[in-house]
């Protein structure tokens, strides 16, 4: 099991930008002394807070770190133009020296499809379509590439990415439809952060089975997100993270989910919060019962400070990633 986090590069329009940043690069740096595995950074254009974009910040974290992958979690990838995306990201892995993962996702803001002149359909064609374009241009292919986006013929890559191939790509998803796309297009399925145990399974039971109708292996990496808070036991974790948390999700005036969440239930069922034992104990069940690979956790909402979020990653650092780094025993 490997143990990630999430970077909440967004700040209050009032605040400095460019301090909130240094913070965002002291997390990273901290992320990597405590053992994490990588770095995640989210993507919105017209947000209400100040949202520093994250393909220009994964360049200056690459710089910053040497060890710790970094990566989208998610990129809205169809509102950008798959040619620019596929040197865009060949060069951050270029400059990460091979460390970048990549996370895909259709978006569900209509204010942000509308701003980039995408149909809020074409979206999800247009992820569909840039995955095996991404692919095959990372991997030397010279083709002709068309679609709503523009057209390009005998379209290649002379700037490679170090990793053969390229990236690693995943796609976020919630609702059964996305699953069963992903499975299609042969990518990890990025599972959000929402869904108890049960829906889980039977997630991950539907995007099995469509790997296994269209040929793919099912030996890949199973990526989860999670909100997360270690505390001395469950009731100080989640005293401490609930106020941070209702504040987060009334922002996501999008996503009808968000607005109907039973805050309490959600604590207690869909995030990791608690004791470290508790935390570890969930994490063993994650990875035995549903194959979960890497659990990627955001320690900061809107709202919380840098020291507490420095607190969060240096108590996962030395009271569960030590626990939770070596195998356990997978069911079948």
């Amino acid at each position: 099991m490997r143990i990630s986090c999430f970077l909440s590069a967004q700040f209050d329009p009032s605040v400095s930008a460019a301090e909130g940043i240094d913070d965002v690069l002291a997390q990273a740096a901290a992320a990597e002394a405590a053992g994490f595995h990588a770095v995640y950074l989210g993507h919105h254009y017209l947000a209400k807070s100040a949202f520093v974009q994250p393909v220009p910040l994964a360049g200056y974290l690459a710089r910053a770190t040497t060890r710790v992958r970094i990566g989208f979690g998610v990129l809205l990838a169809p509102l950008l133009n798959p040619i620019a995306l596929a040197e865009d990201l060949a060069s951050l892995d270029v400059l990460s020296h091979g460390r970048l993962t990549v996370g895909l996702g259709a978006g569900y803001r209509k204010r942000e499809t509308a701003a980039f002149g995408v149909a809020w359909d074409d979206r999800l064609r247009r992820l569909s379509d840039y995955v095996p374009l991404l692919r095959a241009l990372w991997s030397g292919a010279t083709l002709d590439a068309h679609g709503s986006w523009g057209e390009v013929p005998a379209a290649s890559l002379a700037l490679r990415p170090v990793q053969p191939g390229g990236p690693p790509l995943w796609i976020g998803a919630f609702a059964e439809a996305a699953v069963r796309r992903a499975a299609r297009l042969d990518a990890p399925w990025l599972i959000g952060p929402k869904g108890d145990d049960t829906e889980l399974a039977r997630l991950l039971g539907v995007y099995r089975d469509v790997l296994a109708e269209h040929g793919h292996s099912p030996d890949r990496e199973y990526p989860m997100s999670r909100e997360a808070c270690v505390g001395d036991t469950y009731a100080s974790a989640a005293a401490a993270v609930r106020p941070h948390l209702q504040r987060q999700y009334a922002g996501y005036k999008s996503w009808d989910d968000a607005q109907a969440i039973d805050v309490d239930r959600y604590l207690a069922e869909d995030c990791l919060v608690g004791s470290a034992d508790e935390i570890v104990a969930k994490l063993r069940r994650w990875e035995t019962e549903l194959g979960i690979t890497e659990v990627s956790l955001r320690h900061q909402f809107v709202g919380a400070g840098q020291d507490e979020a420095m607190e969060q990653l240096a108590r996962f650092g030395a009271e569960v990633i030590p626990r939770v780094t070596t195998p356990a025993e997978v069911t079948p």
